[in-house]
């Protein structure tokens, strides 16, 4: 891309789904051109290309866990570095044409994750209704006004069912109050940006053979330093049964010595780790420090060590 290009930044498309009301909060993107694109790997895609400078996409839900086709993209694809996160607040609303009665639902579209968050109530009030999977919350309202649909109504975001004009017959549905979303800015492969004492390290670790003890031996090495992990998830690789990588979020930095010393742990155990980024933590929490696990604790026993090695100590 130019370097004098203005900044172009890709989202979950179309318009008006979640990962738009995401990408806005981030504050890089108030002055950029926002693309939207019909699924994940497109918009990961136009980042590997030069098309734009980043993509917002989904990754995680506190209700139905990781969103499968960031993670094998991220964990598959050519490489990608993760450069922030993103929380939202998450609801959704029944949204029909204008003038639909609610006895006439057939066939109502929806995205997995929101079916999955408001699976309860869609067997409480919709039991009689077919459940259409979409691409994108958005794209289940722009399909339902779209001339001729053959659906009946959409599970989908407010801003949705505002913008592709349709009428809420229903607003804040789910089985969960307070559902979040994570979302994760994606872009070229880069040097993590400076530490901020409140950050999150994402990589993928790869299992070269299924034996007793495999997964103990890849959180051994952040346990006996000490790292709390945030996020674990296993995903076939897709080269036979039993064959699974693991999408980690670990608290810390990669320049923190107990981080590069786990990585550096992994790498020798694992058929190979995928290095996705270390940036600030949404939240702002700082990491759990138990002792024995600072830099400068570190430092003490290597510089303890040096003084052995050279009959000093």
């Amino acid at each position: 891309m130019a370097a004098d290009t203005a900044a172009r930044y890709a989202y979950l498309g179309p318009e008006g789904t979640f990962t738009e009301a995401a990408l806005r909060t981030v504050p890089a993107a108030a002055d950029a051109e926002l693309l939207p694109y019909r699924s994940v790997s497109a918009a990961l895609d136009a980042v590997r290309r030069g098309e734009v400078n980043a993509a917002l996409v989904p990754l995680e839900n506190s209700v139905g866990g990781g969103v499968a086709s960031t993670i094998d993209e991220l964990s598959t694809g050519e490489l990608l570095h993760i450069g922030r996160e993103v929380l939202l607040d998450v609801g959704f609303a029944l949204a029909v044409r204008p003038g639909t009665p609610r006895s006439s639902l057939k066939r109502v579209a929806a995205h997995p994750q929101a079916e999955a968050q408001c699976r309860r109530w869609i067997a409480d009030h919709l039991s009689d209704v077919e459940i259409v999977t979409s691409a994108s919350n958005a794209e289940a309202a722009a399909s339902v006004a779209a001339p001729a649909s053959s659906l009946d109504g959409a599970i989908t975001s407010a801003l949705a069912a505002q913008r592709y004009g349709l009428e809420v017959i229903d607003d804040d549905i789910h089985d969960h109050a307070g559902a979040v979303t994570r979302f994760v800015l994606v872009g070229p492969p880069s040097a993590p940006s400076a530490p901020t004492g409140t950050d999150k390290t994402s990589l993928v670790a790869f299992i070269g053979d299924d034996h007793p003890g495999a997964l103990l031996e890849i959180l051994t090495e952040f346990a006996v330093r000490g790292i709390n992990l945030t996020w674990i998830e296993s995903r076939p690789t897709g080269v036979g049964l039993g064959r699974y990588c693991f999408s980690i979020d670990c608290e810390g930095h990669v320049v923190d010595a107990r981080v590069s010393e786990a990585l550096m742990g992994l790498r020798r155990i694992c058929s190979d780790v995928r290095f996705l980024g270390s940036y600030p933590r949404a939240d702002g929490l700082p990491p759990t420090m138990r002792r024995g696990t600072s830099d400068t604790e570190f430092h003490d026993a290597a510089a303890w060590l040096a003084r052995v090695r050279s009959g000093d100590a």
